[in-house]
Formats: C-alpha cells, structure tokens, sequence
C-alpha cells in the first residue's frame, strides 16, 4: 500500500492519557472528565502526547495498546505534509488541575533548548481557561523592567511577588504564554494547555513548599535568569473572537502562532437532520479534545467514534471526510 492511500484509509482514534500528581493539583480531572486515573492528586493528564515523559496510549481501533509515540514512528504520514522530527509529535496537549497556585517559571525557547538541553525543543504554550475561582488569577511577566541581580535579590529574599504582574482570570479566556515569559497559573484555575512537545519548565520560585518528602523542589534560577524576558509585560488583553456558522458548528479561533493553531467549535445537531460536516486537511494532523457535552465522529464505512467531555481524538493527515453529531464543546488543533 503507498503512503498516500494509507493516508486517505487512516481513521481517527481515541487516546488515554498520561497522568501527572504534581504537589499543587485537584481531583478535578477525575471528578469532572471521569479520567478513572489512580492518582491523588492528579494535577495534569497528558492528553495527546509523545514526549517521553508521559507519552499517550492508542485506545481504540486497530492500533489500540501502542503508544502514540510507536504508531506515528510507524506511520509518519498520519502527522502530514511538513517537515517533522522523525514522526514525533510538535505538540503536547494538556488538561492542568490547580487546587494550588504552581510555582514561579519560565521555559526557553528553541534556540536555547537546542544548545542547552541536548537538542529539546523550548516551549511557548496557549491556556485556554475551562474553569476559575471567583478571586483567581495567573501571573504573566512583570509590572516594570527587572534587572537580573534585583530579581535574583527577590528571589532570595521571598520578595519577587510584589514585582510579578497578577492578572484576572475567568472562565472562556484564551492566553498565549511565549517561551521566555515569566508566568504562573493560580489556585482554583482548571484549563486545557496546547504546547512544544517540551518538557523544560526553570522554576523560579515555589513558595518555600515541600514535597510529600519533606524535600522543598528545585530552583534553576540561573537557566531562568538566562531566558527570562525581563522587560514590562502589557496586560494581556482577550484576542477579538468571531463565530463563523454552519449548519450544526459554530467555530472560532482562538489562537495561531508558528508552533500551532487552536479552534474552539460548538456542535449542536439536535434540531439537525442530518450531521455536521468536520474538515480534515491533507497537510496536519488534528487533535479534537472535547471539553464538554458528547457526541458522534462518524467515518463513513467505519464504526463510530462516541466520545464524552474530557475524551481525545487523533485525527490522521488526509482522513476520509468526517461527519459529528450530539451537543459538544471541542478545542480543535493543528500545526
């Protein structure tokens, strides 16, 4: 078989994810997404994912039991048309659970990742915001420009939270994080994270807190100081948002930068007789994370996929045409 008709015969499948009980994390994602993991508490789940770290497991279909890392090594194809890393994934995508506020940190970027961290991508990453608490916020930069040995000085006194900007957060806002920028997600927040698939986090500060050994976590306060974008940071502002309607889908973007492009689309064909139509393209993957409701991803000739809130779906390059039925909120992505 070529590669092309293999492409045009791929069908989308489900993914179980890798979970993370990191100190500052909820219960959230079990109690919320039903994601039956054995963790508490379960801070991320890794939803599509083939870092090493926590890569994601094929749940359905032929392939079902691979790792999403083995089966695109397998079929490179299924990632689509440009360039890629010998078939890995450039994304990583995220359900995060803050019970508790994260530590203080930043991420390089490329560059640097690559010279520094034995050839790694860096991580600029997009927070799109399911949930928050009626007081949370996130920290994003600094109120005015920093000077390396004054943040350092704070850093040791306790006191390099008077100079962190704090903003509001409530549920629906979209954030685009650039590696390099100073950031932290607050207590009572609950978002879906699309990212570089990196896992090169510098912390810069944690609260002094310990870890269920007693141990405090560590700093990489110089690599941080190294890449941290020390300059003011504006307040960042909601991007302007416009709903684009078909029959039963609703789409508008919310983010697009070099690394990815992430769509939130809203289906509703109950009054519909028949389904909406879903695009595939020939050049990317998709990845569908349904963050509400449920529904149908129907292949014609093929079994339907029945997918809840919280579920994940891996959408090969050049799929045949989809159709999707039921009442859902989904985050779509692409590169």
């Amino acid at each position: 078989m070529t590669s092309e008709n293999s492409n045009r015969s791929a069908s989308p499948f489900l993914l179980k994810p890798a979970g993370k009980d990191y100190l500052w994390g909820g219960n959230r994602l079990n109690d919320d997404f039903s994601k039956e993991i054995a963790l508490s508490p379960l801070a991320e789940t890794w939803e599509c994912s083939t870092h090493p770290d926590g890569p994601s497991i094929v749940a359905g279909g032929e392939h079902a039991g691979k790792t999403l890392t083995d089966l695109l090594r397998e079929h490179p194809e299924y990632l689509g048309s440009h360039p890629r890393r010998k078939g890995e994934l450039p994304i990583l995508i995220k359900l995060i659970d803050a019970k508790k506020d994260l530590s203080v940190q930043v991420h390089p970027d490329d560059a640097y990742a690559m010279e520094k961290e034995n050839g790694s991508l860096g991580k600029t990453e997009m927070w799109y915001v399911l949930d928050a608490a009626k007081d949370a916020k996130l920290i994003y930069g600094f109120h005015h420009d920093m000077q390396k040995e004054a943040l350092r000085k704070s850093l040791e006194t306790g006191t390099v939270g008077k100079y962190l900007q704090k903003v509001p957060v409530k549920k629906d806002d979209v954030f685009l994080v650039e590696a390099g920028t100073v950031h932290g997600i607050g207590a009572g927040v609950l978002l879906a994270e699309i990212q570089e698939s990196s896992n090169l986090t510098y912390r810069l500060y944690d609260y002094d807190r310990v870890d269920k050994d007693g141990k405090k976590r560590e700093l990489h306060i110089q690599k941080a100081l190294d890449v941290a974008n020390l300059k003011s940071s504006a307040e960042p502002r909601q991007p302007l948002r416009v709903l684009q309607y078909k029959k039963g889908c609703a789409t508008e973007l919310l983010c697009r930068c070099k690394y990815f492009q992430v769509e939130r689309q809203l289906v509703n064909t109950e009054r519909c007789r028949q389904m909406a139509d879903f695009r595939t393209g020939e050049n990317s993957f998709q990845v569908l994370l349904c963050v509400g409701g449920c529904g149908v991803l129907l292949e014609e000739g093929k079994t339907a996929i029945h997918f809840f809130k919280g579920d994940c779906i891996f959408v090969p390059a050049c799929s045949n045409p989809l159709k999707i039925h039921g009442k859902a909120q989904m985050l779509k992505v692409e590169c």
